[in-house]
């Protein structure tokens, strides 16, 4: 009965464990010590994607991904 509970006990301990490494390792609702350069780079990298979403340009004619089934009638 002590063995068995003993193996029990050991299976679930290695189960747990990463679990725990999963959610954080116990620090979970800790804020980062950088907090400020973390904030500068996201505001770098979201300057960074508007300025890149304004060079992309604007297509000639609408895109149709379902072009390909259409058969040459449908447009009718």
């Amino acid at each position: 009965m002590i063995r068995t509970l003993s193996i029990v006990a050991a299976v679930l301990a290695l189960l747990v464990v990463p679990a725990q490494s999963q959610m954080g390792g116990g620090k979970r609702g800790h804020k980062s010590e950088d907090t400020k350069t973390e904030d500068k780079k996201t505001k770098v990298s979201d300057k960074a994607y508007q300025e890149a979403l304004k060079r992309i340009p604007e297509p000639k004619e609408k895109y149709d991904p379902w072009a390909v089934t259409k058969t040459p009638d449908a447009k009718k």
